[in-house]
């Protein structure tokens, strides 16, 4: 029997894939709904990477289901990677997120998970909403600026 994370004192590592949709100048983004975590929020094609899945297979996957798009993996750019801790959050959890820009995909984004998303809609990255997931807005306004921030770069 494994003896959970928290019982040996290691962090659990989350991960997470993020894919931006990218059109010119302008990304495709979801509103949160009863998801539990920043619902009303504006947010990237997102999730949890599976057991056994590398995060450029998640990436892929997750667009499918939340957009219904098709990704070829080698169509990724890697944009960076964030390691989040939440300082007076849960003691052994940590988050990895992988985001990646993809510029090419086949078929025409809709909402394909109505209970987590409540609209999907294009912005221009210099119009974005305010209601921007913190971490996921980081991104874009680097991705607006050209000033991504570094790979593994440590959130608090």
């Amino acid at each position: 029997m494994t003896t959970p994370a928290a019982l040996t004192g290691r962090s659990l590592l989350v991960a997470a894939s993020y894919v931006v949709l990218r059109r010119d100048d302008e990304v495709l983004l979801q509103l949160r709904q009863d998801t539990g975590y920043m619902d009303g929020f504006w947010a990237s094609l997102a999730g949890h990477v599976d057991p056994y899945e590398s995060a450029q297979q998640a990436a892929v996957r997750e667009a499918r289901e939340e957009a219904g798009v098709t990704i070829d993996a080698g169509d990724l750019r890697a944009l960076t990677t964030l390691h989040r801790v939440e300082v007076g959050g849960p003691p052994v959890e940590q988050r990895c997120d992988f985001f990646f820009e993809v510029t090419r995909w086949a078929g025409e984004p809709t909402v394909l998970e109505p209970t987590k998303c409540a609209a999907m809609q294009w912005f221009g990255l210099d119009a974005l909403p305010p209601e921007v997931v913190p971490h996921e807005r980081l991104v874009l306004d680097g991705l607006r600026s050209g000033d991504l921030p570094p790979v593994v770069s440590l959130l608090r």
